[in-house]
């Protein structure tokens, strides 16, 4: 099967005082339709603006993204706009990326009146109630603003707005970090349901790796703008190899004293700074089992088996 949406050495740089901030730094990925990709690290690991840099929100710095096959990164403006219905965003602030003077129903048809995806009112303002009830917001909220809805009920209108044009890929940049954690659960159903339903396939951007085990096939872990691991998400969680990955994985709350007491795989250390990187690992000046062999050329991603691919030369195994 090929992948819907691929990137090959894709990288976004910024230009700052102190010189190049290298926010991604040559990323291979790959996702297959239907199916969704976790992109799991810390603040300032470089997941946002990686979704936002295959989206060309951000416009690439080097790399392809190939989408269908195309490469998209080297699209005209006119050719991008064309395939844009296609690829959608939920942003992670459900209140801030709604625009506070338009209603529910304004805000989940502005899509359908840019693409020009009805053709009429009527048309679409049953398209309109039809997504409302798909992500579960009741008729009585269509001339609602924003700012009148809880936490839970606007980030459904920002899901039924990247639904509107019946979108084929959607970078899902940490959907459920500001709701708490029973309404975290109904958008994760929601978002699952609807992938079953339209074959939808997310790249799903999270810290959060209970959450991203619960939808993702396949998980990615990033540090400083780089992957450092790969594997499908069963294997990441039984089999973790680089030390960043099972420091995380430690890092899981466990509603358990006991299982407190052996918690294992603290990070100690400052981050290494993203500005102009020396070669060699990034997490290195922060890894336990750091040594000469991690500095000095940069580390690419090895298989380990079964598709588990890791950057360690110590291949995430103690000495």
């Amino acid at each position: 099967m090929s992948a819907l949406l691929e990137t090959k050495g894709l990288r976004k740089y910024f230009d700052t005082p102190m010189g190049t901030l290298h926010a991604v730094d040559g990323v291979d990925l790959a996702i297959d339709g239907g199916r969704t990709l976790g992109v799991v690290g810390e603040s300032g690991c470089g997941k946002s603006t990686l979704g936002r840099t295959i989206l060309r929100l951000t416009e690439p710095t080097d790399g392809q993204v190939l989408y269908a096959g195309s490469d998209i990164a080297r699209f005209s403006a006119q050719r991008m706009n064309a395939i844009r219905r296609d690829l959608q965003l939920i942003f992670q602030d459900p209140l801030s990326s709604l625009n506070p003077r338009m209603t529910v129903s304004e805000i989940i048809a502005e899509p359908l009146r840019v693409f020009k995806i009805t053709g009429g009112r009527d048309e679409m303002d049953d398209r309109v109630a039809h997504l409302m009830k798909t992500v579960g917001l009741a008729d009585r909220f269509a001339n609602s603003y924003p700012h009148e809805l809880d936490g839970g009920r606007r980030q459904r209108i920002g899901i039924a707005r990247a639904l509107a044009s019946s979108p084929k890929f959607i970078v899902c940049d940490e959907p459920v970090s500001a709701l708490d954690v029973s309404i975290q659960a109904q958008i994760l159903n929601l978002l699952m349901d609807l992938q079953e339903e339209h074959a939808i396939s997310y790249m799903f951007i999270t810290h959060n790796l209970s959450v991203v085990k619960h939808i993702s096939q396949e998980i990615m872990v990033m540090y400083l703008g780089q992957c450092i691991e790969k594997a499908s998400s069963e294997e990441l969680f039984a089999n973790p190899l680089h030390p960043y990955t099972r420091a995380l994985l430690a890092a899981i709350p466990v509603p358990s004293l006991e299982a407190r007491k052996k918690r294992k795989g603290t990070i100690k250390g400052e981050v290494s700074n993203p500005i102009d990187p020396k070669p060699g690992c990034r997490f290195a000046p922060r890894c336990s089992l750091a040594s000469s062999e991690c500095a000095g050329e940069d580390i690419i991603l090895r298989e380990s088996g079964a598709g588990h691919l890791v950057a360690c030369v110590k291949n995430g195994t103690s000495s």
